[in-house]
């Protein structure tokens, strides 16, 4: 039976005798759900005072908090799109109001000017008796729009992408089937509640009765030990950290009693799996929470398709994304470049893009053509083997696909992040993120020959550049999926990749 996970969230009380928590440096905040639900709904009244109406858009930008949480439900409650703008992505804020036609722009930071409405005004809002009239009822068909999305920005601005209630139907239907969340389970969440499927598990507690607990990325180890979470959702770059920490604290004679012990401390007694994505995840990581009694499972999907893959318990095979989901379908050209066909579409076209934008990945017929390279086992599992366009094409004609040796590269504890670069067209350079300061020159170097000779000649790195800073979204290098901005690194290190003597030699 198909149902909607949204409506469900929105003309529904929750299930009793769950909480969601906030969790962030020097304290926590918990609530029953019972209660957000009641807030949310006193907020969407005194917004309607305001002047928002169906239909609306509001804009919020700030910190993963209560309000952030509040607002986004007062606007299901409302019919009103919301827009998360990232803190730090979208500047100057005086112009976002009129550019993305808002009626209201909430936000954490001081700022005065028409429309805008701070946090502090949104906690007084929900927590105050509204005389206005009580909400109407609402209902959503799976075209209608909830929220305005944007892309990563890996390789320019950021596009809009109107995200439709089917999609996010249609995944949390799926990962509710795969994962079977229920009252017991706490899911933690720390990435920016900007970025819609980190919303995802606030609905999926809303609707299907657990807990969940929301922190920040820069709060989250700390807050991981007091959670106590059964599910931990991250990108690839938060576990490899974790995995560094507890190989740390477990020492270099470190047995695995030891290292299970070491990673209990961090994450609690309590998790049941984690889930990762975004980015590519490395096999040795993989494996080493498996390991530990710690299942984690690589997804796959993008802002214009939401999730497609996912490795599950009973379906898991490391160095693939999973299994296609109910209601999506891979397809994939002679080349090896996949498409995805939806049965609810995120949205058939972009928003704020430059012309041709649209056309370039949307279909006609709704397919989603996504730049990926990979191939379909016989058992039905997705191998993303890169980017069509992450491909060097050597000065002799040779293609060299450098995902899987950067993947290579990065399982050395020492290197966080690498990409390949090949300034002349005849070599290859790799630049790598240090996993701690100052680097490890003599791991990089051992991982370096490791991974030559399994590539062999045709996939050899002749040199690798240590960044001086690593990769961090604050610095640029890294979106706010934790992804690699590779034109912007490649700019950076311009000097030292293209001077021969600098760097680590093979």
């Amino acid at each position: 039976m198909t149902y909607s996970v949204i409506n469900q969230v929105v003309t529904a009380p929750p299930p009793p005798g769950h909480r969601i928590s906030f969790t962030r440096m020097g304290g926590t905040d918990s609530l029953d759900l019972g209660d957000l639900y009641e807030r949310a709904g006193h907020l969407a009244r005194r917004l309607t005072g305001l002047g928002v109406r169906p239909g609306d858009r509001i804009g919020i930008q700030g910190a993963n908090c209560l309000e952030w949480v509040l607002l986004d439900l007062a606007a299901l409650r409302l019919k009103v799109v919301t827009a998360g703008f990232e803190p730090g992505r979208f500047e100057p804020r005086s112009t976002l109001p009129s550019r993305y036609r808002l009626r209201l722009f909430c936000t954490d930071q001081p700022w005065d000017g028409p429309g805008v409405v701070p946090f502090s005004e949104v906690r007084r809002l929900a927590d105050g008796a509204s005389t206005a009239p009580a909400l109407p009822p609402v209902g959503y068909a799976p075209d209608d729009v909830t929220t305005l999305k944007f892309t990563s920005g890996s390789t320019g601005q950021p596009k809009g992408l109107g995200a439709t209630v089917g999609s996010i139907d249609s995944s949390l239907r799926a990962v509710q089937q795969m994962f079977s969340h229920a009252p017991g389970d706490d899911l933690f969440v720390f990435l920016p509640l900007s970025l819609l499927q980190q919303r995802y598990w606030i609905y999926s507690a809303l609707c299907f009765g657990h807990d969940v607990t929301v922190s920040t990325y820069q709060a989250a180890f700390a807050a991981l030990g007091t959670a106590q979470p059964t599910v931990v959702m991250g990108v690839p770059a938060f576990f490899e950290a974790a995995r560094t920490h507890i190989e740390a604290q477990a020492g270099p004679a470190g047995t695995d009693d030891v290292l299970r012990r070491a990673a209990v401390r961090l994450f609690g007694d309590r998790i049941r799996y984690l889930w990762t994505g975004s980015a590519p995840a490395s096999g040795a990581m993989l494996r080493f929470f498996t390991a530990l009694g710690m299942p984690i499972y690589e997804g796959y999907g993008l802002n214009e398709t939401c999730i497609v893959t996912k490795n599950h318990p009973g379906a898991c095979k490391v160095g693939s994304v999973g299994q296609v989901l109910p209601e999506k379908q891979v397809l994939l050209d002679p080349d090896g470049i996949i498409s995805v066909r939806c049965d609810y579409p995120v949205n058939r076209r972009y928003e704020y893009a430059a012309p041709g934008e649209s056309e370039r990945v949307f279909g006609t017929d709704g397919v989603v053509r996504t730049g990926d390279v990979g191939y379909l086992d016989e058992d039905g599992f997705l191998f993303v083997r890169g980017r069509a366009d992450d491909v060097i094409v050597l000065a002799n004609g040779k293609n060299v696909t450098v995902r899987p040796i950067e993947e290579h590269m990065r399982e050395s504890p020492a290197i966080e992040e690498c990409v390949l670069v090949s300034p002349t067209r005849t070599h290859l350079v790799a630049v790598v993120s240090p996993a701690r300061q100052p680097a490890d020159e003599a791991a990089i170097a051992s991982q370096l020959a490791r991974t030559n000779s399994v590539f062999g000649a045709e996939g050899r790195i002749s040199r690798v550049v240590v960044a001086t800073d690593r990769f961090s979204v604050e610095n640029g290098l890294l979106t706010s999926q934790f992804k690699p901005r590779r034109a912007r690194i490649e700019e950076m290190y311009r000097s030292q990749i293209q001077d021969s003597e600098r760097g680590i030699h093979a």
